[in-house]
């Protein structure tokens, strides 16, 4: 197989920091080659250089054996290099054939030819089994199809080689399974992809060959075939990873938080949360699985006294917090680990020592009225520090000077460290890799078996499935269904996020057994 893309020598630095250090990268013709490594070891940077959006420092790119200067995407576009972002640059309120041919537009003298624009998008969908309605409007369309039109957007302008960022976040495990069919039409019809990726199941299952990246090095290049994903796992973090959660049966007790037709609206007024029944007991860890966008955020906001609930009943540990705000709640026994640590969980300028009280600092030994006791503070935090293995220097560096897999387990040892009856843990573990994973999955099952309630918020259904007693799934700002996770699939749980009835569920769960 020839060399589509050769990448040599790339160094790419940021202020304070080298993302890509002197990277060499490959692309074979008809090959999907994955881009692996934890957020922030540098793989988006990487292809940002080979879709011309940064400029590397230093290091050649070549392009069929050519040697390429690519300034802009259009220089990339020119070379048939094509990217489809993680969040998706679409104009939601044209419809799918104005957003694929933006700006190569199909004219009949000084006119848009929407007739043919509409026969162009029906002739590429169909060639590469793509099934999309050229008309529909891109607000109307479920985020799986949003990424077909971003994808068909690349086809259009002539792409042969297809950079696809993180496509697998924001789909539910049936769009996951399309993606992998519609991968497989293009490399039937000469394409190659790239995909990049943390996600250990989806490399095995979708490429052929894996570059991995840390810390903004390549660690090495394995075939699939010849690898798994216990190996990858290893290249990712540098050390032995234990993938499985390993937890006991659980020992449920009385309801912790009860939530009854609770109410709350977004930003646009419009209903976010609409009329959710919810109750977490003692010693369960209850998942809420959906696809982003579904009103999880919101909820997570009004539990926490962030958003305000326009009706509804909220109780914890038997005490009404409903539209109290955070410090009431906080006090009323809620531990919070926001899904947004740089906006919600950490003052990034602040040192170690001072981020580790937050939302405690008014308590005894703190604080004595308006003096603060930083002997006590320093002490808590060291102890934190210790005891959930934060990597730092010291209690004194700023936050921000800590990897985000560090700023976590800071974030998460605080919030531990309240001994809250309830703990809602909000993507816990996104963009962090292997072994922080690991970790902060073995604290929370921790929480739960010392008999607190866990609520644990992600949009990685892996996460939801190994660390769940009971799994409920939101959608449109309701929770569709609540089940035990014996009784859950990923088949099933994939029908009620994209809005299908638990009797679809069912029905289809059987037809897949």
């Amino acid at each position: 197989m020839e060399k589509i893309i050769e990448m040599k020598g790339i160094t790419k630095v940021f202020p304070g920091t080298v993302a890509n250090d002197d990277v060499n990268f490959e692309l074979l013709g008809g090959e999907t080659h994955v881009l692996l490594g934890e957020n922030g070891a540098g793989k988006t940077t990487l292809m940002n250089v080979l879709y011309g959006l940064y400029q590397a420092e230093k290091g050649d790119i070549f392009v069929k054996g050519q040697l390429v200067k690519i300034m802009s995407p259009n220089d990339a576009i020119a070379l048939g290099i094509g990217m489809v972002h993680q969040h998706f640059m679409l104009v939601h309120n044209f419809t799918v054939a104005e957003n694929i041919v933006l700006g190569s537009e199909p004219k009949q003298g000084l006119k848009l030819d929407m007739k043919k624009a509409i026969r162009n998008v029906e002739e590429i969908s169909k060639k590469y089994g793509f099934n999309i309605d050229p008309n529909a409007v891109i607000e109307d369309i479920s985020v799986g199809q949003q990424q077909k039109v971003e994808i068909l957007k690349a086809l259009y302008r002539g792409a042969e080689i297809l950079i696809l960022d993180e496509p697998t976040a924001v789909l539910t495990p049936q769009e996951i399974i399309e993606l992998g069919v519609i991968i497989d039409n293009l490399k039937a019809e000469g394409k190659s992809v790239i995909l990049i990726t943390h996600k250990l199941k989806e490399v095995m299952s979708m490429s052929d060959r894996v570059t991995i990246v840390r810390r903004g090095k390549v660690t090495g290049t394995v075939k699939t075939k010849e690898t798994s994903i216990d190996q990858l796992a290893e290249l990712m973090v540098g050390r032995k990873v234990n993938l499985v959660v390993d937890k006991k049966t659980a020992k449920i007790g009385a309801a912790v938080l009860e939530v009854e037709g609770l109410v709350a609206l977004d930003h646009r007024g419009l209903p976010a949360v609409n009329g959710i029944d919810l109750v977490v007991k003692r010693g369960e860890i209850l998942g809420i699985a959906g696809v982003d966008g579904n009103g999880q955020s919101e909820f997570v906001e009004v539990l926490t006294g962030l958003r305000k609930a326009k009706e509804g009943k909220i109780v914890l540990n038997g005490k009404d917090i409903l539209n109290k705000n955070p410090e009431e709640i906080n006090n009323d026994g809620m531990g919070h680990i926001p899904e947004d640590r740089h906006k919600r969980g950490l003052i990034l300028k602040y040192s170690l020592f001072e981020n580790a009280i937050l939302g405690i600092h008014k308590n005894k030994p703190f604080s004595k009225g308006i003096v603060m006791n930083y002997k006590a503070i320093r002490e808590h935090c060291n102890k934190l520090i210790k005891e959930f293995d934060v990597r730092t220097p010291n209690d004194e560096v700023a936050a921000s000077a800590l990897s985000g897999g560090n700023q976590q387990k800071l974030i998460v040892a605080r919030e531990i460290s309240k001994d809250p009856e309830l703990l809602i843990a909000s993507q816990p573990t996104r963009g962090l890799d292997v072994g922080a994973i690991e970790y902060i999955h073995g604290r929370l099952v921790q929480e739960r078996d010392n008999g607190k309630g866990v609520l644990l918020v992600s949009l990685e259904l892996d996460e939801i499935m190994a660390l769940s007693d009971r799994i409920a799934v939101m959608y449109d700002g309701k929770v569709v269904a609540v089940l035990d996770r014996k009784d859950a699939t990923e088949h099933k749980l994939g029908i009620l996020m994209a809005g299908g009835t638990l009797e679809e569920a069912e029905k289809e769960g059987k037809k897949v057994e």
